[in-house]
């Protein structure tokens, strides 16, 4: 019986013998050497130290998300639906199963930073130890060991699983399915596909269509390399399907099938509908660049109708939309490159490999043996080619879509490409201190590390000032790692040298080199990014790479060109009906500076802080304010617009330091990310807050999120939802409300406004023409029952 057949016994466990639990869970299995499970710990040891010390520096990191958890913690409805309010006015603008999580927590130990994020951190542990599992079944510890190091310390990686976003219940998703169909791989087992399909239902439920790009690989894998005969293999993977509309189905049919009356709207679609949300705005929208959802315009378009119009700022991305150009090089670009990139050179070179030596029927280095009792029918050949399918399809596939979605993306969202390029890069990694790995081999590898070390000193070298030193010690390791895999082999081959004590140890070195060359950019940018502050809805990781949305700067997430601190500025643009309108100059990395611009719109704007006056009105941002940031509040001269007519708005220059800001004054992570609000009007919107179902009204959760969480979780009406560009509610619909004496206040827009609809601008015009404006705390108030 071959090595790859043989099962193991209850003997030959560690335990037999009357050996302890702890005993046994420190040492593993008996097959497995005597360090790896103890590495193991540590790994997950240092992973949990990365993810969670001075966790609570980011608060309540992405207001939204967090006023949603708030809201499902006061009202089971909201749990259920994922409503941003208790009173279940409208749901975030995503299924809600992420939200469940933290729910669940801040039910059990009460709502604060830590229960908000501290799950993440526990996904992103979970992430680890589950693809380490899978990458150890097939091709041992070391592989599997270099796989989890891989992830955890991929920049992206450190970021989300830090952060309240649904990203990290998505990638351990994602991954233990993965984990799933190579155990069905392995035995033949139609429940791990079931399973599978079931997780990836799940990963639906929490960031929908996304979940979705690996489903090609793991349909592929199991057709292509699943030990059954062909036509029960596609009866399998049709159960997989099956499986997949099982986990995500339940709720959905669920959430369609109740009455719209007595549920909240889906935020994000554009009639009230789940299917249209998860079809179209998180959909095939984000391909093509039509979502016509929550943000409310084509995020593609630079100028034209719904369109960005455009940035401003010398370094900008030119209005090309969110995440640069399209192409098959934009995950190299300085938007995503820092975040992801350092290893898929390596990753792609590994794939490439696995598939050369795949090609024979017969392998001549059989793999280890899965891990786990009983005879595996999958041969290491069938099992090279699945594994390669499975993490190669991963990779290809998402990165392509990423490449080339035309639609909103932002750089965060590379974190599900981080488990694929660990588990290519983990078999690739054993290769480096193999004795039998012939010429074709170790120059395969050579390369491998040449490029890794190169692409390194690239992408270190964008950020010239930050450890400059580092990218020498990158070059300096790859070089190394390559005259240790050719110089190896001739120690061992001389007679003289091979008896000496510590040879056999030397064939770590290349390994160790190469992780230097391949890990020590990808460690450092994790390393600043747990050391600085985040929030917001556009967080990105690692330090200010120039060019990345707007050129460089000390606030974390590099800012937009035209935004305050973002980087050198220039003149704002104008934008077309929808848009931006346009962006006033930016200051340099302080995040101190001047500039004009204009803006689309009709109405009247003023700025402050390191912004100018625009019109509000048509879509367009209207004002940004200094605020919090490093420094204090400037000051600036208001413009104004003609009203109704469309034209033009201007304002004067302003000075200060802009608002946002992390480390400096920059973008700070982006929107939604400032949660303080005055004291004056909390205490007003306090009284009496039993007596309404919401204790205020306001245009966009941008607004409503700080006030939910600043009056512990009372419900706000996000009118239009994320960006107020929802259809929700219409104008009649808040009439009604309001004369029923369900919304005590509204509260004008303030600094934080992000966009704005057609219903919202004219709920808020119904609002300033029927009721008496005050100011409360620097915002304008109306009482609503007056």
């Amino acid at each position: 019986m071959s090595a790859t057949t043989i099962p193991v016994s209850a003997a030959s466990r560690p335990g037999g013998g009357g050996q302890s639990f702890a005993r046994r869970l420190w040492r593993g299995p008996l097959r497995d050497p005597a360090w790896a499970r103890p590495a193991l710990f540590g790994l997950l040891v240092i992973t949990g130290v990365l993810y969670l010390v001075n966790l609570s520096r980011n608060g309540y990191a992405n207001d939204f998300y967090a006023a949603a958890v708030q809201a499902g913690t006061r009202s089971w409805k909201a749990f259920f639906f994922g409503s941003f309010d208790s009173s279940n006015f409208i749901t975030v603008d995503k299924t809600p199963a992420s939200l469940w999580v933290d729910e669940l927590a801040a039910r059990i130990f009460g709502f604060s930073s830590w229960t908000l994020l501290v799950p993440q951190a526990l996904e992103g542990i979970a992430s680890v130890a589950v693809l380490y599992a899978a990458v150890r079944r097939w091709f041992g510890p070391g592989a599997g060991l270099v796989a989890g190091a891989v992830l955890a310390l991929t920049p992206a990686a450190a970021l989300m699983f830090r952060f309240n976003n649904p990203d990290a219940l998505l990638v351990l998703l994602m991954t233990a399915s993965a984990y799933c169909v190579m155990r069905a791989i392995e035995r033949d087992r139609t429940r791990w596909l079931v399973l599978a399909g079931v997780l990836l239902g799940f990963g639906f439920l929490t960031k929908m269509a996304q979940a979705f790009l690996v489903l090609p690989a793991f349909g592929v894998a199991y057709l292509w390399a699943g030990p059954a005969r062909f036509r029960r293999r596609v009866w399998q993977v049709v159960v997989l399907g099956l499986s997949v509309v099982a986990g995500a189905g339940w709720w959905v049919a669920i959430a369609q099938l109740w009455p719209a009356s007595s549920r909240p709207y889906f935020g994000g679609s554009t009639n009230n509908n789940i299917l249209e949300l998860a079809l179209g705005y998180n959909g095939l929208g984000r391909l093509d660049g039509t979502e016509t959802g929550s943000i409310g315009f084509n995020s593609s378009s630079a100028g034209g109708a719904g369109g960005f119009g455009r940035f401003a700022g010398a370094a900008g991305a030119g209005g090309g939309g969110f995440g640069g150009a399209t192409g098959i090089f934009r995950l190299f670009g300085s938007e995503f490159g820092g975040q992801i990139s350092w290893l898929i050179p390596a990753a792609l070179i590994s794939l490439g490999a696995l598939l050369w030596v795949s090609r024979r029927r017969q392998v001549r280095a059989a793999l280890p043996a899965a891990a786990g009792a009983g005879p595996i029918t999958a041969s290491p050949v069938t099992r090279m080619r699945a594994f390669a399918a499975i993490w190669g399809g991963w990779l290809l596939v998402t990165g392509v879509v990423f490449s080339f979605m035309q639609g909103i993306i932002h750089p965060y969202y590379m974190v599900a490409l981080a488990p694929a390029i660990g588990a290519l890069v983990g078999v690739g990694a054993t290769s480096l201190w193999q004795a039998r790995l012939g010429l074709a081999g170790r120059v395969t590898a050579a390369v491998a590390v040449a490029v890794t070390a190169w692409w390194s000193f690239v992408l270190l070298d964008r950020t010239p000032d930050w450890l400059p030193w580092l990218r020498w010690l990158v070059l300096i390791a790859g070089l190394a790692a390559m005259v240790a895999l050719f110089a190896l082999p001739m120690v061992r081959r001389a007679p003289g040298l091979a008896r000496m004590p510590g040879v056999r140890g030397l064939a770590w070195l290349p390994l160790v080199f190469a992780l230097v060359a391949g890990l020590a950019g990808p460690l450092a940018y994790s390393l600043d990014t747990v050391n600085h502050t985040y929030s917001g809805s556009l967080p990105s990781a690692g330090p200010t790479v120039t060019g990345a949305f707007g050129g460089p700067g000390t606030g974390r997430g590099g800012g937009f060109g035209g935004f305050p601190g973002g980087g050198t500025g220039g003149t704002g643009g104008t934008g077309g009906t929808g848009g931006f309108g346009g962006f006033p100059g930016g200051g340099t990395a302080g995040g101190t500076g001047t500039g004009t611009g204009t803006g689309t719109g009709a109405g009247t704007g003023n700025g402050t802080g390191n912004s100018t006056g625009n019109g509000t009105a048509g879509g367009g941002f209207g004002r940004f304010r200094g605020g919090t940031g490093s420094g204090s509040t400037g000051s600036g001269s208001t413009g104004t617009g003609s009203a109704g007519s469309g034209s033009t708005g201007t304002g004067s220059a302003g000075t200060g330091t802009g608002r946002f800001g992390g480390t400096g004054g920059g973008f700070g992570g982006g929107l939604s990310g400032n949660t303080q609000v005055s004291s004056a009007l909390i205490k007003l919107l306090e009284q009496d807050p039993s007596k309404y179902r919401w204790i205020a009204a306001t245009e966009g959760s941008q607004e409503a999120a700080p006030i939910e969480l600043a009056t512990g979780g009372e419900a706000v009406m996000a009118i239009g939802g994320f960006n107020g560009t929802d259809p929700a509610p219409t104008l009649a619909q808040f009439e009604a409300m309001v004369a029923k004496h369900e919304i005590h206040y509204y509260v004008g827009r303030g600094s934080s406004s992000f966009g704005g609809g057609t219903g919202s601008s004219a709920i808020a015009s119904w609002v300033a023409a029927h009721f008496t404006a005050q100011t409360v705390g620097g915002v304008t108030v109306y009482d609503l029952t007056k």
